[in-house]
């Protein structure tokens, strides 16, 4: 007999959307921890392989890379809030996550390979 309880994984699964959601959010203010804890996201992801992951192309995957390395980079050099580039990293965010969460549900349409 199944349990009706969700499995860790789902419950993990639901909680990082729900975190990214939050993060993506326009009217969410980001904060340093929000940045490091979607580049440890992304890390976790590529560390376990995840199949999502894997079936992106080279070039797409390349452009994850190329934002992820963005938002870090953003992270060492930024010494207060990110205010005034919240748009500009949450789209950044955006597009290195992609392929490894849904799409935002009232994203523009991005440059998407």
């Amino acid at each position: 007999m199944q349990s009706a309880m969700p499995q860790p994984q789902q419950v993990s699964a639901n909680l990082a959307q729900r975190k990214l959601e939050q993060i993506l959010n326009p009217a969410h203010p980001l904060c340093k921890d929000d940045v490091v804890w979607i580049l440890e996201f992304i890390k976790k992801k590529v560390a376990e392989e995840d199949p999502q992951l894997m079936e992106l192309s080279q070039p797409r995957l390349m452009q994850n890379f190329r934002y992820f390395a963005d938002i870090s980079l953003m992270l060492i050099q930024r010494r207060n809030g990110f205010d005034q580039e919240a748009d500009r990293l949450k789209n950044w965010i955006s597009e290195a996550t992609y392929g490894i969460t849904p799409p935002p549900k009232s994203s523009k349409t991005m440059s998407r390979l």
